[in-house]
């Protein structure tokens, strides 16, 4: 029997994205991109109901392009307003465009988005070795100072919870537990 991280539950859904995606080093700009905003989407809600508006959100939000999402007008967020497939909240979708043109500023400086990101655990995963979800935290000095720099520097809807799950969630912190299938697999040492 395969063990898995208790959160992710029986739902395929879940099931798929906690084997395949969850704690997997990504360094892509546009996947990066993505889930910041789905995890600032997440806000408030559980991760299920925007994993279920995944595929609508890649649509309204032109595949998380990020000169795309940047170049958003009024317009566009009135549209994505009136979208009923992806979560309706005037400040979550004015972070997304915001949060874009911040992406942008940020790899200017850094090289790329990925760079820039990583920087937060010096380009490393960072292992832990929790047995129980009571363990994990919902955040941690890293998340605390990567969410203070990125408020510094415009990002909306990046409270240090939704950045440590975005460190989960793109494999910055390996978080599966010691017990999982997939700690080994995505970088336990």
């Amino acid at each position: 029997m395969t063990v898995r991280c208790d959160w992710c539950g029986t739902d395929p859904l879940y099931i798929s994205y906690h084997d395949h995606e969850w704690g997997v080093p990504l360094h892509d700009d546009r996947a990066l991109f993505e889930f910041l905003i789905l995890e600032g989407a997440q806000a408030g809600l559980s991760w299920i109901t925007i994993l279920k508006k995944r595929e609508a959100y890649r649509a309204a939000f032109r595949n998380f392009d990020l000169e795309t999402v940047a170049a958003f007008t009024d317009a566009d967020q009135v549209r994505l307003l009136a979208d009923a497939g992806i979560v309706r909240n005037r400040l979550k979708i004015a972070s997304a465009v915001r949060n874009a043109r911040a992406a942008i500023a940020a790899a200017e400086e850094f090289g790329s988005l990925d760079a820039f990101l990583w920087r937060y655990v010096d380009g490393a995963p960072i292992v832990n070795t929790w047995r129980t979800l009571k363990e994990v935290p919902a955040s941690t000095p890293v998340s605390d100072a990567m969410s203070k720099d990125l408020k510094k520097r415009g990002f909306n809807f990046v409270g240090s919870t939704i950045c440590y799950a975005f460190l989960q969630a793109t494999g910055m912190v390996n978080d599966h537990l010691v017990g999982c299938f997939r700690y080994g697999e995505v970088g336990a040492p």
